[in-house]
């Protein structure tokens, strides 16, 4: 399999997200004047399925061509995106897979759902998946990627329906408005979310969130349940439903998912890394690197935790250990971060000299 990581330039969000609901052709929909580009850039330009990914992989950041900005914010159809020239990750991919199968690519959004980008706000955690493109070309598969390897994975993306892709799309969308306010139009990308896909969890955890902040505390219970039903370790539905019922006065609900909420994150590496993370800028080093290290027995291929450990070792003045799992950060990452830690490793070992 061949990974395709694309650069693009980080601008933040400020406009509000459009409140309207689009059918789901017009998410995917490719206008007339974007697929005269694509066929006069890259279509009629290719020699094979392989060049023509590469030529499509191209367009969409050349100046050029599509001349594409990543923003970590609003959700926009491929028309939006396209006329905006701004792309969060699942924008991205419904773009490049609307494209890509406008040049006769065999293309699909994939999924990795245990990712580090959850969020929490006022009290309250969103929880999200990351999204990016998959295509096959031959016996070959690539992986199409916006996000620069900013986004820790725990697995392997898997390829997703097209429900479960437009799902993503207004429970994005709505998760946006509820954010700016828009409680109305939230609810309507929700549902529409909940009827494409109504078995995927994070779906009725966010929608309990819209329900509590509309002040159905009932309906949000009901929503965080049945997230719960779906998924037991889901842990922005457990967090989420604590808060409910300490806000309530149940003590003894509150206590039974507590318990349920750190039995989860004891098995989640994300969590683990947060808390060494939180432990390390606060000079607690020792608790730093315990987290750091259970971190890495759950998941010890991800070389910034490592790199997070090592990190802490040297603020402890332990440079022997500090090397070593610097090491094993270079081990792990990829070319620019090898060049990164191995410059780090250098001055490490000067400096112990």
């Amino acid at each position: 399999m061949l990974h395709w990581i694309l650069a693009a330039l980080l601008v933040p969000s400020a406009a509000v997200p459009d409140g309207s609901l689009p059918d789901r052709n017009q998410v995917m929909r490719v206008p007339p004047e974007l697929r005269a580009l694509l066929h006069e850039q890259v279509v009629s330009r290719s020699r094979s399925e392989e060049h023509r990914l590469r030529l499509l992989a191209e367009f969409a950041f050349a100046e050029e061509g599509l001349a594409l900005e990543y923003e970590n914010g609003n959700t926009r159809t491929v028309e939006q995106a396209w006329r905006s020239g701004k792309v969060n990750c699942l924008s991205f991919s419904l773009l490049f897979t609307a494209l890509a199968r406008e040049a006769g690519l065999d293309a699909y959004v994939q999924e990795i759902d245990k990712v580090l980008a959850w969020y929490q706000e006022e009290g309250i955690v969103y929880n999200s998946s990351h999204v990016n493109v998959g295509v096959r070309t031959g016996s070959q598969r690539h992986t199409v990627d916006v996000s620069g390897g900013a986004i820790m994975t725990r697995d392997r993306p898997v390829a997703v329906s097209e429900e479960r892709a437009l799902a993503h799309f207004y429970g994005n969308r709505g998760a946006e408005l509820m954010a700016a306010g828009a409680l109305e139009p939230a609810r309507v990308h929700m549902e529409a979310a909940i009827a494409l896909d109504p078995d995927y969890a994070t779906n009725w955890s966010n929608f309990g969130v819209l329900n509590l902040r509309s002040g159905d505390i009932a309906a949000a219970e009901r929503a965080y349940t049945r997230a719960l039903a779906l998924d037991p370790v889901h842990a922005a539905a457990l967090f989420n439903i604590v808060g409910l019922y300490r806000r309530n006065g149940d003590a003894r609900r509150a206590a039974e998912f507590q318990a349920r909420l750190e039995k989860a994150q004891l098995a989640d590496p994300f969590h683990q890394f947060l808390l060494a993370s939180d432990y390390e800028s606060r000079g607690d080093y020792a608790r730093a690197v315990h987290h750091y290290r259970r971190a890495i027995r759950l998941h010890g291929k991800e070389h910034r935790f490592h790199f997070g450990l090592a990190r802490t070792y040297l603020l402890m003045g332990e440079t022997r250990r500090a090397s070593r799992a610097l090491s094993r950060a270079r081990a792990l990452g990829d070319d620019e971060d090898r060049a990164r830690y191995q410059a780090k490793l250098d001055r490490l070992s000067r400096a112990s000299r």
